[in-house]
């Protein structure tokens, strides 16, 4: 299934980091003197991803894996071969190489003389570069003589909600992109020609540009971006001036920037970091606090989403609570009460959770969350869940106050937060004896990466490492919000001195 040309060995993934840029796929040919941290969290991904494509080969049965651990690249175009020419009505990972493109379709389906290709994504929309991914296979596939008379894309139905076994066929919904695919064919061989190029000629002299984290974050940004000073013109937050502009000006710092261009917050920010200047509202510091009272219940919830539901009455990526540090403040200055849970692995832990929230939040009690849109949306998805739980849960939410508002609006500021105001940033800027750097769990992708990790795990050793490296992450949160508060109180108090 190759027309026998003697050039350099390609994948589909290989080409679609080549589109993306060239640069990145001749430095993954072509590692560089830098080492490269290694992504767990992509890792786990491309774990789910592989599990959804497994689970979406039953929307057509009876059909034949060609596995890919178990043989090698030539091996696996002959099984497919075989597999055709058997007269196979389904093959899931079929296997196809032309001009030396490796591909592997993940469900192909004979329909009469000819066949179709699906191929699985686990996310709940088409997006553009899917396109370029079905189209590489249709090019190998039909260049290796096999005649493709549909393009499909198989992806999440998030409206889908899970009520006893999975219903695959409402799980998933496919869209045909046949024109789509039949539209990139005439311009795909110029564009691995001069891949191809790229690769045997010197390192291309390509710049930083947006390409660099659109559509994906590439995995060689450490290495190209090492010229990027930590207080450059990509540190500014939210949107303003065209960096790339400026930097194809060579304005890369800080410092060199036209302070009149930048708006507001962007002024704001530049000035700050450059003069290493703190400021406070005390008049905002004040209202805020005002907004408060006792008792005061400091809360941080840990979640998981998945592509296929886990329980009944869950949909797709819906964010499940498995996990909440609870901080409870009788009045202000108290050492604070601690109450934390953390569901046991593979319960659905809801009900649970709601049930023991309800009864040590006091119903009167004012409850402090850091971001409360998304504290709010786990306990509505609790309410709805639970309809006779609704009345407690919504009572607390009523009671929900944000402490991130203070921070969002710059009423207290320090130039080392560098225009944002995440937990993570503020904490060490205000308090700066408590950090999240030496914690094996130091983030929420992260919590959510391991608490799978702990539900699968059968060694007891790692199982009460997780848990407890979960239990610190999540105790630190509600904690850091403990501390900050008692820094917004003593700005107030040194001024009414």
């Amino acid at each position: 299934m190759s027309n026998g040309k003697r050039t350099i060995a390609l994948s589909k993934t290989s080409l679609l980091k080549g589109i993306q840029c060239p640069k990145s796929l001749y430095l993954s040919k072509n590692p560089p003197a830098i080492e490269l941290q290694t992504d767990p969290d992509l890792e786990a991904k491309f774990q789910t991803g592989r599990e959804v494509g497994i689970l979406a080969q039953q929307l057509f049965p009876g059909g034949t894996v060609v596995p890919f651990s178990d043989l090698s690249a030539t091996e696996q175009i002959a099984k497919t071969r075989e597999l055709i020419e058997a007269g196979a009505k389904v093959i899931y990972e079929a296997s196809f190489s032309f001009d030396d493109i490796f591909i592997k379709a993940d469900i192909l389906v004979r329909i009469g003389a000819t066949w179709e290709i699906n191929e699985v994504k686990m996310s709940t929309s088409v997006k553009d570069p899917n396109y370029d991914d079905v189209a590489i296979q249709y090019y190998v596939v039909t260049n290796s003589g096999l005649p493709v008379s549909k393009v499909s894309l198989v992806h999440i139905n998030n409206k889908y909600e899970r009520r006893g076994e999975i219903d695959v066929q409402q799980l998933f919904t496919s869209e045909d992109v046949t024109e789509q695919t039949l539209a990139r064919q005439e311009a795909l061989p110029k564009i691995i020609t001069d891949l191809r190029e790229a690769l045997q000629s010197y390192k291309p002299a390509i710049d930083i540009g947006r390409y660099c984290s659109d559509p994906y974050d590439c995995e060689f940004i450490p290495y190209c971006w090492q010229h990027i000073p930590e207080d450059s013109i990509f540190s500014l937050k939210g949107r303003g001036i065209n960096k790339f502009d400026y930097y194809s000006q060579g304005i890369i710092s800080l410092e060199d920037l036209p302070i009149d261009k930048l708006n507001k917050a962007q002024k704001f920010q530049t000035l700050a970091t450059i003069n290493k200047q703190d400021s406070t509202n005390h008049d905002g510091v004040r209202d805020f606090l005002d907004s408060l009272w006792y008792p005061l219940c400091h809360l941080d919830f840990e979640t998981f989403d998945t592509p296929i539901p886990p329980f009944d009455r869950t949909r797709p990526y819906q964010k499940i609570p498995f996990q909440y540090s609870l901080h409870i403040q009788e009045k202000e200055g108290d050492e604070p009460i601690h109450f934390e849970y953390l569901v046991e692995p593979g319960n659905d832990p809801r009900r649970e959770l709601a049930e023991k929230l309800i009864a040590e939040i006091p119903k009167d009690a004012c409850v402090l969350t850091y971001n409360q849109t998304f504290e709010k949306g786990v306990l509505k998805s609790l309410a709805e869940a639970f309809p006779d739980l609704a009345d407690d849960i919504n009572a607390r939410i009523e009671n929900i106050r944000d402490l991130m508002i203070p921070f969002r609006k710059r009423d207290v500021y320090r130039w080392q937060m560098r225009g944002s105001y995440s937990i993570k940033v503020v904490l060490p800027a205000l308090v700066p004896e408590l950090s999240y750097e030496d914690l094996s769990v130091s983030d929420g992708l992260m919590a959510m990466r391991v608490y799978h990790e702990m539900c699968k795990t059968n060694d007891p050793v790692k199982f009460t490492e997780i848990r407890e490296g979960l239990f610190e992450y999540c105790r630190l949160d509600t904690l850091a919000m403990v501390k900050i508060l008692g820094e917004l109180q003593e700005i107030r108090n040194n001024l009414n001195q």
